[in-house]
């Protein structure tokens, strides 16, 4: 597909190739939205970005943006190369996550950050994780917290490093695990909500062991079911995060679901991740490896058996309008779900006729995060002065809540500068800068990235 000729780009983007930056326009084909550019080196290069309905257009949600409290780097050569954050990107912080080992004890065919068997010496001690939660505080304050890797469950002081989040005063700490660990040991759950964590984000592709050896490397559906129970009992608010790929998983999605809400209120929601092309994985720039939301949408709907409608999804309040969506739900005593009305809040709204300030929006999701993910209280809530939005949070943290949401992740085929300038989930590097997490796993045809430490591969590519 041809790059337009008769119009300025749209946005810009990276030749998956070289990693240079390139002018990129986003051009409708039916139903489809294509990202397109070309390099002068490498050629052209098409990727779709949205299949299906809602409307492309009618789903974008303007923003105004919001320059982070703190910038650690200067704006040189440009988006994506000033990457720390820089004075122009446009979004606080809702999510840091902090990897805490690259190790790992499965070493997944599929994974964005190509972990596998390490030396625990490399780990990042203590002391440096302290420095590490300190800069995300001058960067963003008190954001939400993700602990990562690698597999952080390898590490045996994982509860103490929950504590040290906790004592710098981020409100909501989470796991996010592949659930091995949550299985094996009856202890570990227990350590993990008495040293700070309030949630565990777990990996969960599927309910069929054919899926999990294609994407995990081994059968892993009976285990992933002993987690999930051990985190319940323990008090941990529980997500289900599936990464999807086609013809392998996504026709499990509303399988899926349905055992989500069989687990109790204890499991909060489900959070879908359709699989980008960047780190370990086997099929760069493939585009029938690649799910758009309106796709995983649809299948939701039309695996759920009448539980869930298209109309039932929203675009974000937060991150840029084209990364993901959500629905909240309520629900019923029979064993469905009943949709949450729109209060006009982050995450429970529709398209807002004016632009919602960047700031205001990561202030929302920060807090809608934490209610709906941690482990859910009693089952009435008293009643809470504030707005609509605040009445809203303390209905949330009763146990009959319910979220889907699903994050597109952009890899170096389908990465958009515009998108990336309000990305509102940020990887904290090595060096303590903030990096938006599309940017910081992104990976060029050779494994060549651009901020991701990757020994003999690493450095900042393109012109």
């Amino acid at each position: 597909m041809q790059r337009p000729v008769d119009r300025e780009p749209d946005t810009a983007s990276v030749c998956p190739v070289c990693l240079r930056r390139l002018a990129a326009w986003r051009v409708v084909r039916g139903d489809t939205v294509f990202l397109v550019k070309r390099c002068p080196e490498h050629g052209d290069f098409a990727a779709p970005v949205w299949r299906g309905q809602p409307d492309f257009s009618a789903w974008k949600r303007p923003k105004r943006p919001s320059a982070p409290r703190r910038a650690f780097t200067a704006v040189d050569r440009g988006c994506p190369f000033d990457c720390g954050l820089c004075p122009d990107h446009g979004q606080h912080t809702c999510t840091a996550l902090i990897e805490v080992t690259s190790r790992c004890d499965l070493g997944c065919p599929v994974c964005f950050a190509s972990s596998g068997p390490g030396d625990a010496a490399a780990d990042p001690p203590l002391s440096r994780l302290a420095f590490l939660l300190d800069r995300v505080r001058q960067a963003s304050g008190p954001c939400n917290l993700q602990i990562s890797g690698g597999e952080p469950a390898l590490r045996s002081d994982l509860p103490a490093i929950g504590e040290l989040a906790k004592a710098r005063g981020f409100p909501f700490v989470q796991l996010n695990t592949n659930g091995l660990r949550l299985a094996a040991d009856p202890d570990f759950a227990r350590s993990l909500a008495g040293g700070g964590f309030d949630s565990v984000f777990l990996q969960f592709d599927a309910v069929t062991d054919g899926a999990y050896r294609a994407l995990r490397g081994r059968p892993l559906f009976d285990l992933k079911k002993r987690a999930v129970a051990a985190a319940v009992r323990a008090g941990l608010g529980v997500v289900l995060v599936p990464t999807t790929v086609p013809g392998i998983n996504d026709g499990e999605l509303g399988d899926i679901v349905r055992l989500a809400l069989s687990f109790g209120p204890g499991v909060r929601g489900v959070h879908i991740q359709p699989a980008a092309a960047f780190g370990r994985h086997p099929w760069p720039g493939r585009d029938d490896r690649r799910l758009t939301l309106p796709e995983v949408m649809a299948a939701l709907v039309r695996q759920s058996r009448g539980l869930l409608r298209l109309e039932d999804f929203h675009p974000p309040g937060c991150e840029h309008s084209l990364c993901s969506f959500s629905a909240v739900y309520q629900r019923t005593p029979s064993g469905g779900l009943t949709p949450v009305p729109k209060t006009g809040g982050c995450c429970v709204a529709a398209p807002a006729a004016q632009p919602i300030l960047a700031e205001e929006g990561a202030r929302r999701a920060k807090a809608f995060t934490a209610k709906h993910w941690a482990a859910p209280g009693p089952d009435t809530a008293p009643a809470t002065p504030g707005d609509d939005f605040d009445r809203f949070l303390a209905k949330a943290a009763t146990g009959g809540r319910f979220t889907l949401s699903a994050m597109a992740f952009m890899d170096a085929w389908t990465l958009d500068l515009e998108r990336v300038r309000g990305c509102c989930i940020h990887e904290v590097s090595p060096e303590g800068l903030l990096i938006p997490f599309c940017l910081y796993n992104l990976s060029g045809t050779d494994g060549r990235t651009l901020y991701r430490p990757q020994p003999g591969l690493q450095g900042r590519a393109g012109a």
